[in-house]
């Protein structure tokens, strides 16, 4: 027999809220699950995991629209191919901010090293006066 998990034991399953299934059923990256002669959403394994992806995909840094690509839903990803481009773009992207902030650390470093001496004339130039 195959495992049915409710609404509330699927998001508890993946860490993630309720309202976030729903939310996520809304922009297609789940499927509308069956429902028991109740009413209720009826949960397989198959979406837990697929759940599991969409937060690990997250955690990587792709937006929504990026992970329906991913998963098969809204503009979803013809080949492996798409996947690779998807994912050397991230790289490259957080490549370039690490490149920023290593100019924005090395640029406090340079303040901190002008300041530590508090009668430099260069840090006394950088108080605001009152």
């Amino acid at each position: 027999m195959v495992e049915s998990f409710s609404i509330g034991q699927l998001a508890h399953g993946a860490g993630v809220n309720v309202e976030t299934v729903r939310y996520y059923e809304r922009r297609g990256l789940l499927r509308e699950p069956p429902r028991s002669a109740a009413g209720y959403r009826q949960y397989s394994e198959a979406d837990l995991w697929r759940l599991e992806f969409i937060a690990r995909a997250k955690q990587l840094g792709f937006t929504l629209a990026e992970i329906a690509g991913l998963v098969g839903g809204e503009g979803s990803c013809d080949s492996a191919d798409s996947v690779l481009s998807m994912a050397r773009s991230k790289i490259e992207a957080l490549d370039e901010r690490r490149r920023a902030l290593d100019e924005i650390r090395s640029r406090l470093v340079r303040l901190i090293d002008i300041c530590e001496d508090s009668a430099n004339e260069d840090c006394m130039a950088l108080r605001v006066s009152r």
